[in-house]
């Protein structure tokens, strides 16, 4: 039986006011995050799993250092029509906050898995040693959540994916993630193609 919308909903911050940084403290109401994009209120589509730095999905989790391979990709969800941030602290064990002027931005003092979420902007980064293919799918393994052409999370139903603003050609699961792409993922509901600014990334 399809699982009702509602029940996808983290307990979380109203929409319109800031949801709370793991310290619960709100975040700030600014057009720009720590990143230099812009901060995604509401609640949040699914709350950050705990890690304990085993390899998830073939990705190793590292010790903080300057990666040779560094691009980011944006992604978004819509539940009913509604925006659903993607937590920060995604791919990080133990992720501490650190506090900027325009909100926190976290890290893992232990070690970052090569694709993590540093602040609640819909950016993944992805870093590793070395260029390699990383998908969608990967990322959702480390959030803990299963995704597919007709479930994403506990989301079953209706899936519409676009990447770049097109509808999508592949699979969720098998999207590449490349410097810059954008990906939305509307669950229920359809809602156009919304655009990305990297101009102050």
């Amino acid at each position: 039986m399809p699982l009702a919308v509602g029940a996808l909903l983290v307990a979380g911050a109203l929409a319109g006011c800031g949801s709370p940084d793991p310290s619960g403290r709100p975040l700030p109401k600014t057009a720009f995050g720590p990143e230099g994009m812009a901060v995604e209120h509401g609640t949040l589509f699914a709350p950050v799993p705990v890690t304990t730095g085993r390899p998830v999905a073939g990705i190793p989790c590292r010790a903080p250092k300057k990666p040779a391979y560094h691009v980011h990709t944006h992604l978004a969800i819509y539940v009913g029509g509604h925006l659903r941030p993607v937590p920060a602290g995604i791919g990080m064990v133990g992720p501490k906050a650190h506090q900027t002027r325009t909100g926190p931005q976290l890290y893992g003092p232990r070690c970052y898995y090569d694709l993590h979420v540093h602040a609640q902007d819909g950016v993944i980064h992805v870093e590793g040693p070395a260029r390699r293919v990383y998908t969608l799918g990967q990322f959702f393994a480390l959030w803990g959540l299963p995704l597919s052409a007709d479930r994403v999370g506990p989301y079953r139903g209706r899936v519409t994916v676009y990447v770049d603003g097109r509808p999508s050609l592949v699979a969720p699961q098998d999207i590449v993630l490349v410097q810059r792409r954008v990906i939305q993922i509307d669950l229920g509901a359809d809602v156009a193609p919304q655009p990305v600014d990297w101009s102050h990334f």
